[in-house]
């Protein structure tokens, strides 16, 4: 259990991810740790180790004097060359290792989490409250809203409606390569950047680490003040449009209407209520319609929220679910970010926006890269850890609920009703990757059968059983009965394997 401190300590830990001034109480010396260990472990993506590194070292030269910042190996080594053997407090970490770490140190004093609307204790009497009848994202967040005063009058939804989802579906304009929308705010690197990125030359020369993707110019902010300019930037141009194409894609729109605020929140640059309370404010002036603003407020006190608290509910061992059974590794194409290697146009464009940013929005996630690997069987625990390792934005509390539990359906159905796998129907209707490619989102077989299509059905029948007592899962089942060619279809997947489709 994490242990609260008795009294004030000298000294505060500051994680990487927890870099806002809501992380650093006053009258203490703070302490950051760069630890060469973590990048070692793991093959991250070098958008994201630069992103990281880039943060931290921009809130120590904010800081100036009052923080010891130590490179070192480990977390250890450096708590031992920063304060010795004297005690320190630290927020409540965002990983269920880092929090073990913090608790095996004698000298550390664990303080409440920062960065989140809902206590934790909060969240365990809501979910005893539901006395069996599941964690609904939906019934947690009303809870949130009326809370929190977030898009309510007096006691009813602003609009007299929850949740405007259903109005946030359209596909992408017809015809058009981009969104009628401003582009994002983008940051200007400076000389702490440039040291960054020659650290990780010199790391990479000398075999030290290994990275995947490439680390172009800095696409997220990497200080406060970048932060808040690019909440203003999104709240005051691209919220408008956000909400009828928040689901949409298009090949050459990498941000759409996004608010690309993830990464900022998540490192602890923003905080929640702030992105939340200029959302609003645009609702109230009318400066954005209620549609948008709805769904950026559902997504951040709704599903960040949830993700957040089920990451703790269910504990550590939630990430070794596999209720489908999936055992297949990862080929080294989609390890390695080789889009090239791939003919599926809308495959080969994500996995390349991978490549190049380290990052995609919700949808090319959901039902293009998690559902390919749904699709194939792959296993949960891998996928979890590929979306960790190559997105600026994933850490263990994002991406093992979002990737267990949605994406790969590994839980069984414990966060949501069905699994979310498609076939290229769905695909050609959100975006314009179809058109051009070399499969047919309609056909199942022969050269120009969309793998996807093809995906779609083997999935199915290989899980008919384990599908066939979910009601939302009945009419697809139908379906499989009706196809002439499933054998056909089977056979080909079959022997498709893990090659690049």
């Amino acid at each position: 259990m994490a242990r609260h401190p008795a009294r004030s300590a000298p000294f505060h830990w500051i994680f990487g991810d927890q870099l806002g001034p809501h992380f650093a109480p006053p009258d203490t010396t703070l302490v950051m740790i760069e630890s060469r260990a973590v990048l070692r472990r793991r093959r991250f993506h070098r958008a994201k180790a630069h992103l990281l590194l880039s943060a931290m070292r921009h809130r120590a030269a904010e800081l100036g004097d009052t923080v010891r910042y130590i490179k070192a190996d480990t977390y250890r080594e450096g708590l031992r060359r920063a304060v010795g053997d004297a005690r320190v407090t630290v927020h409540h970490p965002t990983s269920h290792a880092a929090l073990a770490l913090v608790n095996s140190l004698d000298q550390a004093d664990v303080l409440p989490p920062r960065g989140f609307l809902v206590p934790r204790e909060e969240f365990a009497r809501w979910a005893e409250g539901t006395r069996g009848s599941g964690l609904r994202l939906e019934d947690f967040y009303r809870t949130v809203r009326r809370g929190h005063d977030l898009l309510m009058d007096g006691d009813r939804p602003a609009g007299g409606r929850w949740n405007l989802d259903t109005d946030n579906r359209e596909p992408p304009p017809r015809g058009a390569s981009a969104l009628p929308v401003p582009r994002p705010y983008r940051p200007r690197e400076d000389a702490i950047d440039d040291e960054v990125r020659a650290d990780l030359d010199r790391w990479e020369r000398a075999g030290e680490v290994s990275f995947v993707g490439r680390d172009g110019p800095r696409t997220f902010p990497a200080d406060r003040a970048e932060a808040r300019r690019a909440l203003r930037a999104f709240v005051e141009r691209r919220l408008p449009t956000f909400g009828r194409w928040e689901d949409a894609m298009l090949a050459d729109d990498w941000a759409m209407s996004h608010s690309l605020l993830s990464a900022p929140l998540n490192l602890g640059l923003l905080t929640p209520d702030e992105c939340l309370a200029v959302a609003e404010r645009a609702y109230r002036s009318g400066d954005a319609p209620l549609n948008a603003v709805e769904g950026f407020v559902r997504q951040i006190a709704g599903w960040r929220e949830y993700v957040w608290q089920v990451y703790w509910h269910f504990g550590p061992r939630y990430r070794e679910r596999n209720a489908l059974r999936h055992h297949r590794p990862l080929p080294g194409w989609f390890t390695e970010l080789d889009a090239d290697a791939v003919t599926a146009r809308c495959l080969a464009g994500v996995l390349a926006e991978v490549r190049d940013r380290g990052w995609v929005h919700h949808i090319p996630r959901l039902m293009v890269l998690g559902n390919w690997a749904l699709q194939r069987g792959w296993h949960p625990d891998r996928v979890t850890d590929w979306f960790h390792r190559s997105f600026v934005d994933g850490y263990d509390w994002v991406m093992v609920p979002n990737v267990i539990g949605m994406s790969q359906y590994a839980d069984g159905g414990r966060m949501t009703t069905k699994p979310y796998v498609c076939g290229g129907p769905y695909i050609n209707r959100m975006s314009d990757f179809c058109g051009p490619c070399a499969y047919r989102p309609g056909e199942r077989t022969g050269d120009t059968g969309c793998p996807y299509s093809a995906g779609y059905w083997w999935f199915l029948d290989r899980h008919r059983s384990e599908l066939a007592g979910n009601a939302r899962m009945r009419q697809p089942l139908r379906g499989l009965d009706r196809l002439a060619d499933l054998p056909e279809v089977v056979r080909r997947e079959r022997a498709r394997g893990d090659r690049p489709p």
